[in-house]
């Protein structure tokens, strides 16, 4: 069930401050992020205090696809009914203040990865994203995690 979407006054995921990611933070590292990870965050998910931990002071990256795959991961639960249309409106809320760098990811790259790891597109881009970006992954997809590994890109797991 979605909870009502509490804000990380102290920075993390979230910030009740509506300023561009660049004022908000004098970052000490960089980090991609998945759409497992956002979704957890947005829904309050029991391990939302470890991931916010971990992302105080970092700048948030992800690849551009990681916008659709949050109205699509929505969209999926609506049509089977996990969550309601308000509680799906409530969690594009609190998206819309977690500060991301979007960028774009070099596409032979990803589809090299796509290839040589049996990955769909949207999880190479990930992967593609944390080389060129030279940072780790969060993550909460334990495939992913693995493929990760495959290709020397770290990552921060986050256990209940």
């Amino acid at each position: 069930m979605l909870l009502k979407v509490c804000c990380c006054a102290s920075g993390g995921l979230f910030s009740s401050t509506p300023t561009s990611w660049f004022e908000l933070y004098n970052w000490t590292m960089d980090i991609t992020i998945d759409t497992s990870a956002i979704l957890a965050v947005c829904t309050n998910d029991g391990l939302k205090p470890r991931m916010v931990d971990l992302t105080v002071g970092a700048r948030l990256l992800a690849p551009v696809s990681v916008h659709s795959e949050v109205g699509n991961a929505l969209s999926a639960m609506l049509k089977r009914e996990r969550i309601t249309l308000a509680q799906a409106l409530a969690c594009l809320d609190a998206y819309k203040h977690i500060p991301v760098k979007w960028l774009d990811v070099d596409l032979p790259s990803a589809l090299n990865l796509a290839h040589q790891l049996n990955l769909y597109a949207y999880d190479a881009y990930l992967l593609a994203c944390a080389q060129s970006s030279r940072s780790p992954l969060l993550t909460l997809d334990k495939a992913l995690i693995r493929a990760a590994r495959e290709v020397g890109v770290q990552t921060l797991e986050v256990y209940a």
